[in-house]
């Protein structure tokens, strides 16, 4: 009878943590600097109000959360269209670009002018280019101070990279880092779907998350792109 000696397959332990705002896990860079600056300055917003804006997974609602927790704002849930439900205290209003209560965003701007309760937008897109109908909200919201989130730089993806692995308990190497950065758009949500790829992969394969992995997974592409990297 022969024995099989060979040890176990070792299963690697998930235990993804829940998504956080605090502070110590948001990643500064050249390309959100500006932005953090004028949630800074936040008293200073012109007509009391400033619109976040930046593409899907930029960083928005973790900026704007950061915000909230340092000036004490009320975070808008969905569903609220009583501008009477509105706290006597700043608001962040988050996802406007995609339906609000015109009457809630409405109420929430004058405000801010009239009585210098702060509001703080976010949205994808400029808020310009926002869907609304009544004429006294549009001029309000194409007199908005705006502030764009930018792509991120090497920097700021490598330390993002490093938060998602983080959330679910990952340490790679570090030669994994400068390997995903020349290969990956260069935005908070190809890092996210990244790291998801990565970590699915090394369960199903039994194998750590390594530059190995990354290159396997990766395919073709990766490969010729090592050849002017290594």
């Amino acid at each position: 009878m022969s024995v099989d000696l060979k040890p176990p397959h070792q299963l690697r332990l998930n235990f993804r943590r829940v998504p956080s705002y605090d502070v110590a896990e948001f990643a500064i860079g050249a390309s959100n600097q500006a932005a953090v600056s004028r949630l800074e300055a936040w008293q200073s917003w012109h007509n009391g109000s400033l619109a976040l804006i930046g593409p899907e997974a930029a960083g928005k609602t973790h900026l704007a959360r950061l915000w909230a927790e340092r000036v004490g704002a009320f975070v808008c849930p969905i569903g609220i269209t009583d501008p009477l439900d509105l706290p006597d205290r700043p608001v962040v209003l988050e996802d406007v670009d995609r339906g609000v209560h015109p009457e809630l965003l409405f109420h929430g701007l004058n405000r801010a002018i009239q009585s210098g309760v702060a509001m703080l937008l976010t949205g994808r897109s400029l808020p310009s280019t926002w869907s609304v109908e009544i004429p006294d909200l549009r001029s309000r919201l194409n007199a908005l101070q705006v502030v764009e989130l930018a792509p991120p730089d090497d920097t700021l993806l490598t330390n993002i990279l490093r938060s998602f692995f983080k959330q679910r308990n990952i340490r790679p190497a570090e030669d994994l880092y400068p390997y995903l950065i020349a290969r990956m758009e260069r935005s908070i949500a190809s890092a996210q779907s990244l790291v998801d790829r990565l970590d699915e992969a090394a369960d199903a394969m039994g194998r750590p998350v390594s530059k190995a992995l990354a290159r396997d997974i990766l395919g073709d592409d990766a490969e010729n792109l090592d050849l002017f990297q290594e």
